[in-house]
C-alpha cells in the first residue's frame, strides 16, 4: 500500500475514532473532558486566589464530576491559559494535543510514519479513555520520550522530564532512569528543572504548596477505590485478592523496581534504549499506588516499538482493548468475590506487564553468552 494511501486511511481512522469517542459519551449521557475540566477549574482557582486543594468552585456539577485537583501547584500555574477558554474547547485542545503527542511517540519509537498505526490504536482503552477524559498523560509521555530518546543536541537533556514531573509526580521515576543509563548530567538537569518549577509554585502559591507537600500529596481520599478494577496497579491487584498489608505491597514493589533497574541497565548496555524506556514506564505503572487504566497510555509507545510485528501487536490489542477488564463484576467491593478466571481477566494489564518483565529477564539470562554485544550486533550476526 502506498505511503500516501496509508496516511489517508490512518487519518480517516483517527477522525472517525475521535467522532466515535464523542458520540459514545453523548449517547450515554457522559460528560466529555472530566479531567480537562478539573485542570481548567484549577487554573480558575489560581486566577481568583481560591485554594487549589479544596472543592473547586469553577466545576459545573451538571457537566463534570466534582473531582479534586491532585497535581502539584506548578501544574496550576501551567494550566492558567485554560482559564480564559470554555470547558468544551479545553477538552478539544487536549484531544487534538493527545493525538499529536501519540503520533510523535509512535514516530520516535517506530522510526516510521505511524498515521495508520495510530488510527488502529484508537480502539485501545487507554487511548479512547485518555481522549474522552481530556487527560494530560499523553502530553507528559511525549515529553519523557523526547528527553529519553533525543534525536538532536542533548545540551538540555533532562529538562523535559523535570518539567513533566513538576506537573505530575509519576515521571520522577525517569530521573533514576537517566542515571542508570549513564546520563548523569541529564539526571541532574532533570532534578534542577523539577526543583525550579516546584520552587516557582511555592513562591507564587505558598499556601497551596504547603498544603500539597504536607498533606494533599498523600491524601487517602481514593483509599476506597484501590481495589476497583480500573486501578491496574500492583496495589490494586493485592487489594482485589484481599491483601491490605502495606508491607506486602512495599516488598513486591521494591522487587519489581529492582528487576526493572537490572533490565534497564542491560538493555542500555545492549544498545536498545527504547526497550529500556518501556521497562521504566512499565515499572512506574505497576508500582504506583493508583494506575487507572488511562494511565496505561504507554501501550502506544509499546506498539511503536513492536511496529511491523503484527502477531505481537495483536497480543497487545487483546489485552488493552479493555474487553477483559470490562467483562468482570466491578464496584461495591464485588472485585473481592471474583473467581480465578475473573481474577486473571480483571488484572489483565498488570499481569501482562509482569509476564513481559519475567520473559525479558529469562531471555536476557539465556542470552548471557552474548554479553558485551549490542542488539544490532546480535542481529547482524544471525543468518
Amino acid at each position: 500500500m502506498e505511503q500516501g494511501k496509508k496516511a489517508s486511511i490512518g487519518l480517516f481512522a483517527v477522525i472517525a475514532g475521535l467522532t466515535g469517542i464523542a458520540g459514545y459519551h453523548w449517547l450515554r449521557g457522559l460528560p466529555l473532558g472530566v479531567d480537562s475540566a478539573v485542570y481548567r477549574a484549577g487554573a480558575l482557582a489560581v486566577l481568583h486566589g481560591q485554594p487549589l486543594y479544596e472543592p473547586l468552585l469553577a466545576l459545573d456539577p451538571k457537566s463534570a464530576l466534582e473531582l479534586p485537583f491532585t497535581y502539584p501547584p506548578a501544574a496550576g500555574l501551567l494550566f492558567l491559559p485554560l482559564a480564559v477558554l470554555p470547558a468544551q474547547l479545553v477538552w478539544l485542545l487536549f484531544a487534538v494535543g493527545t493525538v499529536l503527542a501519540l503520533w510523535s511517540v509512535l514516530r520516535r519509537l517506530s522510526g516510521t510514519e505511524p498515521v495508520l498505526l495510530l488510527g488502529l490504536l484508537v480502539v485501545l482503552e487507554p487511548v479512547w479513555r485518555t481522549i474522552g477524559l481530556g487527560q494530560v498523560n499523553a502530553l507528559l509521555m511525549v515529553l519523557v520520550v523526547w528527553d529519553v530518546l533525543p534525536t538532536r543536541d542533548r545540551r538540555y537533556g533532562g529538562v523535559l522530564i523535570g518539567l513533566a514531573a513538576a506537573v505530575k509526580l509519576t515521571p520522577l521515576i525517569f530521573i533514576p532512569h537517566l542515571f542508570l543509563t549513564g546520563r548523569r548530567a541529564d539526571g541532574f538537569r532533570a532534578l534542577g528543572a523539577f526543583s525550579g518549577a516546584s520552587a516557582l509554585g511555592a513562591l507564587i502559591l505558598p499556601g497551596d504548596s504547603v498544603r500539597y507537600w504536607t498533606s494533599a500529596v498523600v491524601d487517602n481520599r481514593n483509599a476506597d477505590s484501590v481495589g476497583w478494577v480500573l486501578n491496574q496497579s500492583l496495589h490494586g491487584v493485592l487489594a482485589r485478592f484481599g491483601v491490605t498489608s502495606m508491607a506486602w505491597y512495599a516488598a513486591l514493589a521494591a522487587l519489581c523496581l529492582l528487576l526493572g533497574a537490572v533490565l534497564v541497565r542491560e538493555f542500555h548496555r545492549r544498545g536498545d534504549p527504547r526497550a529500556a524506556l518501556l521497562v521504566t514506564a512499565g515499572c512506574a505503572l505497576v508500582v504506583s499506588p493508583l494506575s487507572w487504566t488511562h494511565h496505561w497510555i504507554w501501550v502506544v509507545a509499546l506498539a511503536g516499538y513492536l511496529a511491523g510485528r503484527w502477531a505481537a501487536l495483536a497480543g497487545v490489542a487483546a489485552v488493552f482493548t479493555g474487553v477483559a477488564t470490562a467483562s468482570v463484576p466491578e464496584g461495591g467491593s464485588r472485585e473481592l468475590s471474583w473467581n480465578p478466571i475473573q481474577m486473571v481477566l480483571g488484572n489483565a494489564y498488570v499481569l501482562a506487564a509482569l509476564a513481559a518483565g519475567a520473559v525479558l529477564a529469562v531471555r536476557l539470562l539465556i542470552r548471557s553468552p552474548e554479553r558485551g554485544r549490542t542488539v544490532p550486533d546480535q542481529l547482524a550476526a544471525r543468518p
